[in-house]
């Protein structure tokens, strides 16, 4: 493709940002601030934990459509970078100017956001240059990420964070590594012929599932009982949980029911529905911590965000072949 327009290029950053997976670290991180502070920051504060985490996120997937240029030529020719409607060096250009935006808003919180920025940094390296390409490692990578996302956001508040806060952290790991596990399995074809030994290319997809199935197990079990004991949250919480465990529920009987043929096309719709659960998920800790009101509305507008998104953006991304 030589002649981009404008209209062309805009969109096609705006496909590589994926909307409908960026709000999920914000939302995370916001979380943490939250539960770790007992209710909802001062504005500054919660807008910063908020945005930075997602900055460095879609910085992050500038960064992994570089490295992984080649294998999307193979796999996916239609996506920005290879179709040409995005450059290589422009794709290095926004992935460093984000960074370094959310470098200066964690300056502003202060020195642990700094810090951990640049854990995340290294781990999106990590995770983009070597553990993505090496089975449970890449998802245990992704995990580590969205647990610092938590932390950046516990962390921004100055408040001590208490074992039960600590507890509920290790949530989001798990998740985002059973998120990135279902994920990996619509891309089954293409990262084979890619040499990625990721967990469904090594040991196919039906163990996938029941992995899959078996870290749902854990950090649901913990979504559970922790915030029951511990006292930390409302009723609200579980209101919220409730509806989280809904979506949980009919993504399994989905690709239980196709787990004998599970094309890309099912595949992608399981990990739509894990990806509508995960913002639940995490609105129901804010929901259990600060004004109802508020937090109903953040989590309308990153459902709506992130629903309309996926219908309006990523098939496209996944599988439209000739992009003009």
């Amino acid at each position: 493709m030589r002649n981009v327009t404008i209209g062309t290029k805009v969109f096609a950053h705006i496909e590589t940002w994926r909307p409908y997976t960026v709000l999920w670290c914000g939302l995370v991180s916001l979380a943490g601030a939250c539960l770790t502070y007992r209710g909802l920051p001062d504005v500054s504060t919660a807008i910063l934990v908020l945005i930075t985490p997602i900055l460095g996120w879609i910085a992050a997937l500038y960064a992994s459509d570089f490295f992984d240029r080649k294998l999307d030529a193979i796999q996916k020719p239609h996506r920005p970078i290879p179709s040409g409607r995005i450059k290589p060096y422009e794709a290095v250009i926004a992935a460093f100017s984000l960074a370094t935006i959310g470098l200066v808003f964690s300056l502003i919180l202060n020195v642990y956001n700094i810090l951990i920025a640049i854990l995340v940094a290294l781990g999106v390296i990590s995770y983009a240059r070597f553990s993505k390409s090496h089975g449970i490692l890449g998802n245990l990578n992704r995990g580590f990420i969205i647990w610092l996302a938590f932390l950046f956001g516990a962390l921004s508040v100055h408040r001590e964070i208490t074992m039960g806060v600590f507890l509920l952290s290790l949530i989001f790991p798990i998740h985002d590594t059973n998120s990135n596990l279902v994920g990996a399995i619509r891309d089954i074809e293409g990262d084979r012929r890619g040499g990625y030994n990721t967990i469904p290319v090594k040991y196919g997809v039906r163990k996938s599932v029941y992995l899959s199935l078996l870290l749902t197990i854990i950090w649901l079990s913990m979504a559970i009982f922790i915030p029951f004991y511990s006292k930390i949250v409302s009723y609200l919480y579980f209101v919220l949980l409730s509806a989280s465990i809904g979506f949980i529920i009919i993504m399994y009987v989905h690709l239980f029911t196709n787990i004998k043929k599970l094309t890309r096309e099912k595949a992608l719709f399981a990990h739509e529905l894990f990806v509508i659960e995960r913002v639940i998920l995490a609105s129901a800790f804010i929901m259990g911590v600060i004004n109802p009101v508020v937090a109903a509305t953040i989590l309308f507008i990153a459902l709506l965000i992130t629903v309309t998104s996926q219908h309006y953006l990523r098939k496209r991304y996944e599988f439209k072949e000739d992009v003009s």
